[in-house]
This record gives structure tokens, C-alpha cells and sequence, in this order.
């Protein structure tokens, strides 16, 4: 199910293609052309994921029986989760409480570049198997598990908003190479960046909704698309060479600036990195900062890490004692920290340093989605 992608043919690719023939075409010499070459070579194999919307009366059924929840627990249930310590949820948690809950979307955004989308599809057997529900993360209308960097960010925005409307919970984000390049430029749209009003979008039927506001699930009041923030992103390889992708262009001057959109970001980058690092991924520009009050962390990473296969994260699984190093990880919550693997572990370790900070970000903010929705659940009975 989630790996149904095609590489090769895709309207990215065309209108990068097109817009760097069009550049050269205008004799701006040598490196714009030696550019286009180098483009070329990346895009030959491009990674886009084929979307076919639902019928209207299938797509109905699904939103009615599948993706509306209503979040009614026992009382017990209730306490459990509001007992939970968001900064240190361990795999008991996960198993004993967590897994009777819903939880937040997980929108994953991969690279452009053939395989990388079976990378990500990785990933999200990994969070699977840490015991995230996969119903959470594979698209409802066709079954893939992530979107393609190439898709429209305005589509992407209006899904989040579909999505938290229909869910009562707040998505979040992951990226990876210009995936993680496509996740700054949906904050920047959900802040209002783009100075348009941004429509709706139909997940499931993958059609445009005549609308650009939302029924808040709390408040049951209209709100508009713009202004809605995730509860947490993360981009991780997102820069270097593919900043001269056209697809990428208006990014030039804000793919290191995150905007209110988001509560909480990480941004993971490594040295020696040519195509997602700026300056070979060495340096202080790499780094990401608030424009407001969003929390943001930079996180360094291993320079052996390769970066086209971080997100390559399933067969962490196998190891017992992998899966309970990442169960404990728990990072330094500093502004900027450089992760380093502190223990010896028997087996394949690639990529678990940014797994464990990862998975340790999105089982907290399931905890906080879930605290808030029990909370406000409660006040609203109360109120009736």
C-alpha cells in the first residue's frame, strides 16, 4: 500500500527542466548551463508519488467511518493519558496507553531524487513498528505513506487543515532533502506568507474545496486556513545543491527562518553533506532560527550518515536492544547540540541517533495532542 510511487516522468521535474533551459537559453554562460547538467543527472530518476482521488460517495464513506474520530475514553483511560510525562514516554506507555489513542497526522515529505521515497516508506514502517499507528500516517485516499517534494505546498497546507479539522489533533511534519526544503515552505504558506488565501484540500478525494476557512474542532468557530500551526516539523538534509532547483527558488532567502506556524522544529544537518548542506553542510549557515516564538533546535549528525538513506530506519527494528536504546533516548532540549552514539550496540546502528530524536519528538507531542484534547473534551461536557 504505502509503496505505490513512480519514478522518471513528473510536472517538478518538467518545470525544473523547463526553467533552467529557459536560463541558459538566455546565454547566461557556463555555470548556469554546467547546472542544468548537473540537474539533469538528479532528476533523471525523479521521486513523485502518483495521487488518485477517491470518488466522491467512496471518499464520504471513508471520512465518515474512518478518518472523523470521536475520542470518547474511559474514565481511567482519561487519567492514564493525563498522568503521562510527555518528556519521557516510555515504550510501557506506548504499548499500555498510547496504543488504545488516536494520534496526530504525520505528513511525510520525501526527497526528489529515485529510490528516496522507498527510504521514507522506511521510516514509517519504523515509527509502525515503535508502536505509531499506522492509520496515522498512510494517506486514507490511496495508501501512501509520504507526499513528494514536488507537490504543490498549497496542497499540502490545505490537507493539514482537512486534516486537523476532521481529526481534532494538530499534524506534524517530516522532511527529508528537498522534502525537508517543502516542509519550511509549508510553514511559511500556513503563516500567510504567500500574502493568498489558501484553499482546502480533499485528501481523500485529492480535489480543491471551494473554501478557505475551517470549523475549528474546539471552539466550533470558522477560522481561516492561514494561521493554523503544526505541533511539530522537522527537516532534516534540507539546502545545499537543490537550492538552485527552480521548485525551490522563493526558498533562497527563508529556508533558515521558521515562522510562528509551527510550535516546535527541528532542523538535523551533517557535514560533508554536497547535496542537502550549505558550504559542503559545514558552518553556522546551515543552521536554522525563530522569526517569532516557535522553538527551534539544530541538531548535527554523525558526517558518515549518508544523505540520500537517513531516513532508512526499519531494520532498527530487528535489535531488542536498538529499540529499547531508542525507547530511552532523551535529548539535551539545547538550541544546538551535536549527537554522538553513547553506547555499544551489536548490529546495523545507521541512522539511529536521528530515528531516537525524532521518535522522541513525535511520542511528546502525541502526549500533548491527546492531553489537550482529553482536557478540553472534559471542560466541554462539563459546560453542557
Amino acid at each position: 500500500m504505502g509503496r505505490r510511487t513512480r519514478s522518471g516522468d513528473c510536472s517538478g521535474c518538467k518545470s525544473t527542466l523547463a526553467g533552467l533551459a529557459l536560463s541558459s537559453d538566455r546565454r547566461i554562460p557556463g555555470a548556469q548551463i554546467a547546472l542544468l547538467a548537473v540537474t539533469w543527472l538528479l532528476l533523471t530518476g525523479c521521486a513523485n508519488v502518483e495521487r488518485h482521488g477517491l470518488p466522491a460517495e467512496r471518499a464520504r464513506h471513508i471520512e465518515e467511518t474512518v478518518v472523523r474520530r470521536e475520542f470518547v475514553p474511559s474514565q481511567e483511560l482519561a487519567q492514564q493519558i493525563l498522568s503521562l510525562d510527555p518528556d519521557h514516554v516510555t515504550e510501557s506507555d506506548v504499548r499500555n496507553v498510547l496504543s488504545s489513542c488516536p494520534a496526530p497526522r504525520i505528513l511525510n515529505i520525501h526527497g526528489g531524487i529515485h529510490p528516496v521515497q522507498f527510504h521514507m516508506v522506511s521510516f514509517s514502517e519504523f515509527l509502525i513498528g515503535m508502536g505509531y499507528p499506522g492509520s496515522s500516517i498512510t494517506n486514507p485516499g490511496d495508501g501512501t505513506y509520504s507526499f513528494s517534494c514536488y507537490e504543490d505546498a498549497g496542497k499540502i497546507v490545505g490537507c493539514i487543515a482537512w486534516y486537523y479539522e476532521h481529526e481534532a489533533m494538530r499534524p506534524m511534519l517530516v522532511g527529508h532533502s528537498q522534502g525537508g526544503m517543502q516542509v519550511v515552505k509549508v510553514l511559511h504558506k500556513l503563516a500567510g506568507g504567500s500574502g493568498a488565501r489558501m484553499n482546502v484540500w480533499n485528501p481523500l478525494t485529492w480535489q480543491c474545496e471551494d473554501r478557505c476557512d475551517i470549523t475549528d474542532p474546539f471552539t466550533g468557530l470558522t477560522r481561516p486556513v492561514t494561521g493554523l500551526r503544526v505541533s511539530y516539523a522537522t527537516a532534516v538534509g534540507a539546502g545545499g545543491m537543490t537550492r538552485f532547483l527552480p521548485n525551490q527558488w522563493e526558498m533562497s532567502f527563508r529556508l533558515r527562518v521558521i515562522p510562528d506556524s509551527v510550535e516546535e522544529f527541528t532542523g538535523f544537518c551533517k557535514g560533508a553533506d554536497l547535496l542537502g548542506g550549505d558550504m559542503l553542510g559545514y558552518g553556522s549557515i546551515n543552521e536554522y532560527a525563530a522569526s517569532g516564538i516557535a522553538k527551534v533546535r539544530n541538531v548535527w549528525l554523525p558526517e558518515e550518515y549518508k544523505h540520500g538513506k537517513i531516513p532508512d530506519t526499519k531494520h532498527l527494528l530487528h535489535s531488542p536492544a536498538m529499540r529499547e536504546w531508542i525507547s530511552n533516548f532523551k535529548p539535551a532540549n539545547k538550541s544546538r547540540e551535536t549527537l554522538r552514539l553513547d553506547a555499544t550496540l551489536d548490529g546495523d546502528a545507521r541512522h539511529i541517533l536521528w530515528a531516537a530524536d525524532v521518535w522522541f519528538s513525535i511520542k511528546r507531542h502525541w502526549v500533548l495532542e491527546l492531553q489537550h484534547l482529553v482536557r478540553t473534551r472534559h471542560i466541554q461536557q462539563n459546560a453542557r
